[in-house]
């Protein structure tokens, strides 16, 4: 009796420790939660009818950016940049979209795993590119945004195409309960069953690794070519995922891309990502994804204007940095 009772003993510190220390590596993704649940309540103060349908709404239209937002997670967190998500996301898009078109339905499941391979390749050759060439990050991203834009033109010179109705209703409706989105189901659904096993494995390893310290990496026997290709390949396939939902989210392609670059890289800055590379994850930035679009929400009920809005969001972004370089700051002097 005793014995049992000294394990138990045993166990709750040792629970209650471990959970001190999860809070405390994820105490930014959890400030982030308060300040979504705080939003909320603010956004139901406004317009009182705010419910599950508007609940949907939100999930419906954050899920193409929140795939965005992932994808440059991956890529900064090895401390790299891709300014071509968005054009990949609207290349991808279309793909699915002229492919689908006047369709049988079980057809539409080779496409969707083919414009899944297709956004593998394009991240890969933005990789190779940007090992191959040395020449900065940002630059081949920004000159191959202009490559796969152009394509994406070429697949479809305006809005159209089509999408199955099994790809629309796993994005559409609720699961289980009205305030349980599909969309929110099926984000959570495909980053975890890619992010969680790469976080514990050794190549996730390898990328905080390149991502902190390249040369360091170097030294200790991280192949940080191969890991910068294998960054942009992930970056890849999720602009992809974004570019399906972009289908599935509106039932056609949209041969231009959207602000999804920018607003992906305002995410992951707002999300607790170092864009120093090396620091950070994919929860906080789907966390933002939806505290920017609640924001947004909120200025249309109040009438703002919608320059205003986007100036106001900015403001948000310059005070979250301001404040997570003097957190920084502290840590370094203490």
């Amino acid at each position: 009796m005793s014995a049992a009772v000294d394990v138990g003993t045993t166990e709750r510190p040792e629970l209650m420790t471990q959970m001190r220390r999860w809070s405390q590596r994820n105490s930014w993704t959890l400030a982030l939660l308060g300040l979504f649940v705080v939003i909320l309540l603010i956004t139901y103060l406004i317009q009182p009818s705010y419910g599950a349908a508007q609940i949907q709404g939100l999930a419906i239209g954050a899920l193409p950016l929140a795939m965005a937002a992932v994808a440059q997670a991956i890529v900064v967190i090895s401390g790299g940049i891709d300014l071509s998500i968005g054009s990949m996301m609207a290349l991808t898009s279309v793909t699915a979209a002229a492919l689908m078109k006047d369709q049988p339905e079980t057809f539409a499941i080779p496409v969707v795993i083919g414009v899944l391979v297709l956004g593998l390749v394009l991240g890969i050759i933005n990789g190779v590119l940007v090992v191959i060439t040395r020449v900065p990050d940002i630059v081949v991203t920004l000159a191959m945004s202009f490559v796969w834009a152009g394509a994406a033109l070429l697949v479809l010179h305006t809005p159209g195409g089509g999408s199955a109705a099994w790809l629309r209703d796993s994005v559409t409706g609720s699961i289980g309960s009205d305030w349980i989105p599909s969309a929110l189901v099926t984000l959570l659904i495909i980053v975890g069953l890619i992010w969680i096993p790469l976080r514990r494995s050794t190549a996730g390893v390898a990328l905080y690794a390149v991502g902190s310290n390249r040369l360091a990496a170097f030294r200790s026997g991280v192949p940080v070519g191969r890991t910068k290709i294998f960054a942009y390949m992930l970056g890849g396939l999720f602009s992809a995922f974004g570019g399906l939902a972009l289908t599935a989210t509106t039932g056609i392609g949209t041969p231009v891309p959207g602000a999804y670059t920018l607003l992906g890289v305002a995410a992951i800055v707002l999300g607790g990502v170092s864009l120093a590379g090396g620091r950070g994850g994919v929860a906080g930035p789907i966390v933002a994804v939806f505290v920017l679009a609640l924001v947004r929400t909120d200025l249309t009920l109040l009438g703002a204007n919608s320059n205003l809005s986007t100036v106001i969001q900015g403001a948000i972004l310059i005070g979250v940095v301001m404040f997570g370089s003097l957190l920084t700051m502290r840590r370094v002097r203490a």
